[in-house]
């Protein structure tokens, strides 16, 4: 009589590896579309290679490196089952930070973390990633899906990216280029991008008690759909800028809010003053500060108040960088000044009232 034992293995630990397979041969199409002529190679390698010899027309080529994530807006995603928007997210998040010294963002990869793979699934989440790479410019060149049973569930996730650009050394942008008398545009942004999901989750299910199949007639759509709405990617807008016009700096207004991410290029004894009064921040701002009886302080130093991004230009260049970015389709306008530091303590502060 014989009798047959059964050795623990990988599969049964939780790990398919026969699905991470299939969700890779899922997303190369997808892949395929960021494919800039520098990237050499497929999917599948153990690294994404760049021909960095398309870096010899630069005089003196200054790589820039950005890495983020989109934090607790992927539970909505997960809990809408809605996952190819999520990517658009991330990518903006890393190519946006890019963007702000001047780089032009070359390539990203990202990081996908699962509890159980479900090959459409990640798919889905990577075509995201390579549309948002598409509007950014960028290849994705690679990246890693985990599988962590027993840490996750086997519906969650969570995805990070890190993106590579490069900027002339004589074309960086920065607190050093910033000079009395420049204006400050605003570009609008898509909504509530990727920060300050955490305070907006409480407010509207903690507190409101809503759902996220609920309609919001200030949104005219669910409450779901509006939380999912993707980030505006700025990218190709700021270097379509930067060529047409002079450029001092831009600010991503990401985590912190408008003031505290303008004020970080904003150099020592000058100060920007941003008027309220020259926007109206989109509805979900007001609906989130109203559900939650939300301080505007606390709004601010948390959302994007509907900016995700700012450039700082001379006074001269205002109008041809209005016009730039008015035929890209991009919403901006003059919302602020550079002045001398005077009794200001910050760099940057929002004074006045939204408009209405």
């Amino acid at each position: 009589m014989s009798e047959t034992t059964t050795g623990a293995s990988y599969a049964a630990a939780g790990v398919d590896i026969e699905a991470g397979d299939r969700a890779v041969e899922l997303m190369k199409e997808w892949v395929k579309k960021t494919r800039r002529p520098e990237v050499l190679g497929g999917l599948g390698g153990f690294a994404g290679l760049f021909d960095a010899s398309a870096l010899k027309r630069y005089e003196r080529p200054l790589l820039a490196s950005a890495t983020d994530g989109v934090g607790t807006k992927v539970d909505l995603a997960r809990k809408m089952g809605v996952y190819d928007t999520i990517g658009h997210d991330l990518v903006g998040m890393v190519v946006d930070d890019l963007v702000v010294c001047g780089a032009e963002p070359l390539f990203m990869t990202d990081y996908i973390c699962v509890g159980k793979v479900h090959p459409e699934r990640v798919a889905a989440i990577v075509k995201g990633i390579a549309e948002g790479c598409v509007l950014a410019g960028c290849s994705l060149v690679g990246g890693e899906t985990a599988e962590h049973p027993g840490l996750l569930g086997e519906d969650d996730f969570d995805v990070a990216g890190a993106g590579t650009g490069v900027v002339e050394a004589d074309r960086l942008l920065g607190a050093d280029r910033i000079r009395t008398g420049d204006a400050v545009i605003a570009m609008a942004s898509s909504g509530l991008h990727s920060n300050g999901y955490s305070l907006v989750r409480h407010v509207v299910f903690d507190r409101a008690g809503w759902t996220l199949d609920r309609e919001v007639a200030e949104f005219g759509r669910t409450l779901g759909e509006e939380l999912l709405e993707p980030t505006k990617i700025y990218s190709l807008d700021c270097l379509a800028l930067t060529r047409t016009t002079e450029v001092h700096a831009f600010s991503h207004i990401t985590g912190g809010g408008l003031a505290a991410n303008l004020a970080r290029v904003i150099p020592d004894g000058l100060h920007a003053t941003v008027d309220r009064s020259t926007w109206t921040p989109g509805a979900v701002f007001d609906v989130v500060g109203a559900a939650g009886q939300v301080e505007r302080l606390e709004l601010e130093k948390t959302l994007n108040m509907g900016v995700g991004m700012m450039a700082v230009v001379p006074a001269e260049s205002v109008d041809a960088a209005l016009t730039t970015l008015a035929d890209r389709g991009v919403d901006a306008w003059v919302a602020g000044e550079i002045t001398d530091r005077g009794d200001h303590t910050t760099g940057a502060t929002l004074t006045g009232d939204y408009s209405s």
